[in-house]
């Protein structure tokens, strides 16, 4: 079935500047469905650095491997991405298969195997016949512009119902350079060290060693802070490609993420990464409402972070927001079957700024109405406060509606 665009889709899309030494191509391989869109390729420049997260997941996707391996080399010159199947759970055949795609790549753009980079989405357990992307590469490859990054978006795109992109500018060195990314995923989302798929390309002139500093951290407080359906993908991929381009306009090489001259790219690419997180959830399978669940005065910072994790993945709460109901019970088991320290009499919560259970009972204040009108609204923001520490978390959800159950029910038809 083909879902309804979501609600909380992005009104309009940013102007998306091209990034020299990048260049995007997409086209229909017949993957699982003919005359469809569900491949891109990338091709970067010589010398681009690369770095990457990926699933923690003990049944991770054939490309999962493929990247792993040859990510230690921190270069790439291609990335091939396809749509409607995971190559995951699928044996030798499955390595072969991403082998066979990486030859085919590399024979289409003259890229060395140990710098193609593979991704795939899609049915889990289905084999990948690699032989349909015979003669599509070399058509891509001819056809790879600058400005292939919105097309290429949607090419990846399963049942996310938008392309999800983002930019942002920094400086390096007093040298302005670019930063634009794209990622994918709408279900199955509960990352454990990045979403189902996520790519970001820039010009500035870092290293891969430094590089991967910057992204494993930027993506704990993003994609490592989101969740749809608390199930995390076979296939989860979110890598960087810096072209080093901007050096030509005089920003300065970065061998090290400590360098000081890297605090407005670490600031602009955690905002940008944090962008593309959000938007995965937005689009979250049958998604109506945007939930911002924030948890302070834990015991400590890890511990903030798996009480939020536990009501933002907690059903009866994505249901109760769903029936735009401020079942504030439910807050209170989700903290209380955590696993982390909590007393019940210094728990304090609040519903879109109003505090409606404080000190272990219904908050004296508390207007039912009130609070019932503001749960009509799309974002809702939910806070406890613990009264135990200064650890806090912030994590990302949405509500869980019969849509998704539809979505899922239907999906492999």
């Amino acid at each position: 079935m083909v879902a309804a665009l979501s609600p909380l889709a992005p009104k309009s899309y940013p102007d998306l500047p091209d990034i020299e030494g990048v260049r995007f191509a997409t086209g229909a391989a017949g993957v699982r469905y003919k005359g469809r869109t569900d491949v891109m390729l990338a091709l970067f420049d010589k010398g681009t650095q690369v770095a990457g997260v990926f699933t923690k997941s003990k049944c991770p996707s054939a490309p999962v491997d493929w990247c792993r391996a040859r990510l230690a080399g921190g270069k790439a010159r291609a990335l091939v991405v396809n749509s409607g199947n995971a190559n995951a759970f699928t044996g030798k055949n499955g390595a072969q298969a991403a082998k066979f795609t990486a030859t085919l790549a590399g024979k289409a753009t003259s890229a060395p195997a140990a710098e193609i980079f593979l991704a795939s989405t899609g049915v889990i357990g289905e084999p990948l016949d690699a032989s349909k992307f015979e003669g599509v590469f070399e058509k891509l490859a001819a056809a790879a512009a600058p400005n292939g990054l919105f097309e290429a978006a949607k090419a990846i795109m399963t049942t996310d119902t938008y392309p999800k992109v983002a930019t942002a500018r920094a400086t390096i060195g007093g040298v302005e350079v670019l930063i634009s990314g794209m990622a994918k995923g709408a279900g199955m989302i509960a990352p454990d060290m990045a979403t189902m798929l996520a790519f970001v390309f820039t010009d500035a002139p870092i290293a891969a060693p430094a590089l991967q500093s910057l992204l494993s951290k930027g993506a704990q407080g993003s994609f490592n802070s989101i969740t749809v359906d608390s199930d995390t993908s076979t296939s989860d991929t979110l890598l960087i490609f810096a072209t080093g381009a901007a050096a030509k306009r005089g920003a300065p090489q970065i061998a090290l993420a400590n360098d000081r001259r890297l605090a407005s790219f670490r600031a602009a690419l955690d905002g940008l990464l944090l962008d593309l997180a959000q938007q995965v959830v937005k689009d979250g399978e049958g998604a109506r409402k945007f939930i911002e669940v924030k948890v302070e005065c834990a015991a400590s910072a890890a511990a903030a972070k798996k009480i939020a994790l536990s009501i933002a993945n907690s059903p009866l709460v994505k249901t109760a927001i769903a029936g735009e109901d401020a079942n504030w019970g439910r807050i209170v088991m989700a903290v209380g079957k955590a696993g982390e320290k909590a007393e019940r009499d210094r728990l304090a919560i609040w519903f879109n700024g109003v505090r409606v259970a404080y000190k272990g009972l219904r908050d004296p204040a508390y207007d039912e109405k009130q609070v019932s009108k503001l749960m009509q609204a799309q974002e809702i923001a939910i806070r406890v406060e613990l009264g135990l520490g200064k650890g806090q978390a912030t994590v990302w959800t949405c509500d869980l509606t019969k849509e998704y159950i539809a979505i899922n029910g239907d999906y492999r038809s």
